[in-house]
């Protein structure tokens, strides 16, 4: 097969799982990271890929929806920010995993965490006192936010907390 044709069947949701199980082990990482982002590769094909030696590859099976739990935990503590950050974005992460992201070092990623509709309230209620700005407003927008939350949010030092906290609000109550 030749490169092109690897990097065209990596990217096939048609093509079948055994082959995409054969190109995790290619030498070209272009065919690795279309494998790791293909919604067809089988979870074992992705926690494979998930230790990856090359960043981008493993970028990529952070945010596939279909990375087994596990790998998302191990990637959870990956060196690399932005494999923390698709890790935080990705609908699939553990609660827990979440929960441990919450309080990451990187303040981004602490804002996936926050826009995360998979993270639990209790989480978003003690990131909702983040020095963060940007974590406090995309706690304010996530519809997993606690009421309580909301009306604390509403008096929150910066405006477009504030503001985004109300709308959040004015669209969960309905007033006469």
């Amino acid at each position: 097969m030749t490169n092109e044709e690897k990097v065209r069947a990596a990217r096939n949701t048609s093509t079948p799982p055994e082959i995409l199980a054969q190109l995790l082990r290619d030498k070209d990482d272009d065919v690795r990271r279309y494998v790791a982002d293909n919604p067809s590769t089988p979870p074992e094909v992705l926690a494979a890929l998930s230790r990856d030696r090359v960043n981008v590859v493993r970028w990529y099976v952070a945010r596939n929806l279909s990375t087994p739990p596990e790998a998302l935990a191990a990637l959870s503590r990956d060196r690399v920010n932005v494999v923390r950050w698709y890790v935080a974005q990705n609908p699939s992460t553990p609660p827990e995993v979440l929960a441990t992201l919450s309080r990451d070092r990187v303040n981004v990623v602490r804002r996936y965490v926050a826009d995360n509709p998979s993270t639990p309230p209790e989480v978003l209620a003690a990131l909702s006192r983040d020095e963060d700005d940007y974590v406090r407003w995309y706690i304010a927008r996530n519809t997993s936010t606690l009421f309580e939350v909301l009306l604390i949010l509403m008096v929150d030092n910066d405006e477009h907390v504030r503001g985004e906290a109300e709308a959040s609000l004015s669209k969960r109550v309905m007033i006469p």
